[in-house]
């Protein structure tokens, strides 16, 4: 398995295999191409957007790391990242998520990241057992989401 950071280059593979998480039932967000540049690859507040790839170039999945910034949608502390992880429903327990956090948590402390926080839907408990595994510890609930915090 291979990660390397994502390029604006990669938004039609991110963009198709998020598509399939749509289709799977497993993402309820936008997937297309300008929504990908947008919130991906080409964040102004991002930090990095991790991306897997299998030996063959196969996209298995992404983790994006931003910098919450004043008023962002979750109401994540400013200065804190916030992290979104998806992963091919092709490549579902591969330890794709576990690779992609290494790249996240290096980028975290490159960029002086004290905290990253996690907005996970509530009936997402595949979601909430990944972060719980990789660190993150509950620290708040909304109408709609579980948010988690991983702390350096």
């Amino acid at each position: 398995m291979n990660i390397r950071t994502a390029t604006a280059q990669d938004a039609p593979a991110i963009s198709e295999m998020l598509q399939k998480l749509v289709a799977a039932g497993k993402r309820t967000a936008r997937a297309d191409i300008e929504f990908v540049r947008e919130n991906y690859t080409d964040n102004p507040v991002g930090i990095r957007c991790c991306l897997a790839e299998d030996e063959k170039g196969n996209l298995l999945g992404i983790q994006s790391l931003i910098r919450a910034a004043e008023g962002n949608r979750y109401e994540t502390p400013v200065g804190w990242g916030i992290i979104g992880t998806h992963v091919s429903p092709d490549a579902a327990r591969r330890g794709v998520g576990r690779r992609l956090f290494k790249c996240s948590r290096e980028a975290a402390i490159e960029a002086g990241l004290s905290k990253i926080e996690a907005f996970i839907g509530k009936d997402n408990l595949v979601a909430q057992s990944y972060y719980a595994r990789m660190g993150f510890e509950t620290f708040r609930h909304t109408d709609t989401a579980v948010c988690k915090v991983w702390t350096r």
